[in-house]
């Protein structure tokens, strides 16, 4: 297939098709703005025939920024019922070839087999090259099937051997999560899965426009215009794992129905917390051992730098813009900004020599997997509203720190958010439960990451309190633009911590 990356064919066409689609994706990143313009940049066959595969780097314009998205095209003159949710459109006799039924062939077991055979050949199609680890081998016999509720990527399951991160909204250069990944196999870091292959893009494929920052200037420098773009990640699937985040509610949710005696006040202490069938804090000590681990394998890969306080300063000036940029959109943050405020200018005046590293950059909950032998690290690229640089730039390795006590206080608050409305009275129960739970279980995170050797969190106080009002700010900005349902969590918790 040829799509010429100019001007959009007229009538009902692919490009037509595709705008009014792309937006009802959950992975779509620009939700909060119409598309001006969105051209097809590379088209690329792998697969002829019916059904056909096809994959596609669609350039996307939304007012003066350009974002690009990738998309498995598949193509079929008849389309079983299974695939119905994933139809993209119909297309007849366009000059471009197809005709048929046209959707998104990551849902398409039949069309995924492909990328695994691709990869272990080591082939290169078109401004495609599909690359195999050193010293490994990638099984062409399996099918892949989508994850179920991502939302910036979507990961392929094959079998019981692999799984493949789609890469959606692609940005210039390596994607920090094969870097970083490709760095710790290479040390037999055992708190990570194993790199097995990865396909990319070929240098200067991509116009280096892309949005601007959610976070002010970047304190380190951004990927190169010749390097490949990374399209997808292969790595080991860990059958027996299983998510934090889930690990997490289940012992919130144990603890909230833990019986009261009635008519008393409830008045509930961290230590009443670990009363619950379900305590999670002798597996968030072990995780922050684990985060601590990788931290020391990270320095090891990509060294240590004294960061020096006008570099600080910058990033506490970054942290001053976000937060007048969220609360000029979200009125809600509003009533706590001063206490934020004061928090980054004391890290400012307190300025001195920090040192910094490559750090995970979206530390949470939902970022680990408990396997039998300990807790995996997955998805090292950054936030997803972060440019390039800022994903690869290093930081304070507190800053995952912040990232994860953050979502403790998420998990805490979750289910108080499904519940709706409740009586104020077993709202503000539930909210001192959430309060003890949180308390206990970030303390025991910050016991075994210093355990571990990883910075004391007691000893940098402030400067934890400051990434953590960051990351707040940086939540309620998401939460309002992508889950509005979600608000009332991170706002909860700010509440608390800025009293």
């Amino acid at each position: 297939m040829t799509v010429a990356p100019s001007d959009p064919p007229t009538g009902t066409s692919l490009v037509r098709l595709l705008a009014g689609w792309l937006p009802q994706q959950r992975w779509f990143g620009g939700k909060d703005g119409p598309i001006h313009d969105l051209t097809i940049g590379t088209a690329t066959e792998l697969r002829p025939g019916d059904p056909a595969l096809h994959h596609l780097v669609l350039d996307v314009r939304q007012d003066d920024t350009t974002d690009h998205y990738q998309l498995l095209l598949g193509v079929r003159r008849d389309l079983p019922e299974h695939l119905a949710p994933v139809v993209i459109g119909r297309l007849e006799d366009l000059e471009q070839g197809i005709t048929g039924y046209v959707y998104d062939a990551a849902h398409d077991a039949e069309l995924t087999r492909p990328l695994l055979e691709l990869m272990a050949e080591e082939r290169t199609v078109g401004p495609l090259a599909f690359r195999r680890a050193p010293g490994t081998g990638i099984r062409t016999d399996l099918d892949g099937a989508p994850i179920q509720g991502e939302q910036s990527n979507t990961s392929l399951i094959f079998g019981d051997a692999y799984i493949c991160k789609l890469f959606r909204r692609l940005s210039p250069g390596v994607s920090p999560d094969l870097e970083v990944n490709l760095a710790l196999s290479r040390r037999g870091c055992e708190h990570v899965p194993s790199v097995h292959g990865w396909i990319e893009l070929e240098p200067g494929t991509l116009a280096t426009a892309g949005r601007p920052s959610a976070n002010g200037p970047s304190s380190g420098a951004g990927s190169s215009g010749d390097e490949p773009v990374t399209l997808a990640l292969l790595s080991e699937f860990l059958l027996t794992a299983t998510d934090g985040w889930q690990l997490a509610l289940t012992s919130v949710r144990d603890w909230f129905a833990q019986p009261t005696t009635p008519g008393t006040a409830p008045a509930f202490t961290a230590e009443d917390a670990g009363a619950a069938g379900g305590d999670f804090a002798a597996e968030a000590e072990r995780l922050g051992a684990a985060t601590a681990e990788v931290h020391r394998d990270l320095a090891a890969a990509f060294g240590v730098t004294q960061a020096p306080p006008e570099l600080v300063r910058r990033i506490v000036f970054a942290m001053h813009e976000q937060l007048d940029q969220v609360s000029a959109a979200v009125p809600q943050l509003r009533p706590y900004a001063p206490a934020i405020r004061e928090v980054f200018d004391r890290v400012a005046a307190e300025a001195a020599p920090l040192p910094f590293q490559r750090v995970h950059g979206d530390y949470h909950l939902g970022q680990v997997l408990r396997t039998d032998s300990g807790w995996t690290l997955l998805d090292f690229e950054g936030e997803p509203a972060r440019t390039p640089a800022e994903r690869r730039a290093p930081a304070h390795p507190l800053r995952d720190v912040a990232g994860m006590l953050r979502s403790f206080e998420y998990a805490a608050r979750f289910l108080l958010a499904r519940e709706g409305d409740l009586p104020p009275q077993a709202a503000d129960a539930l909210e001192l439960r959430a309060q003890a739970w949180a308390e206990r279980n970030r303390a025991a995170f910050c016991a075994g990451y210093a355990a571990a050797g990883g910075p004391d969190p007691a000893a940098y106080a402030t400067l934890v309190r400051a990434f953590e009002f960051d990351k707040a700010v940086y939540e309620i900005r998401y939460e309002a633009r992508n889950r509005p349902s979600w608000l009332p969590v991170p706002l909860r918790s700010l509440a608390r911590l800025a009293g």
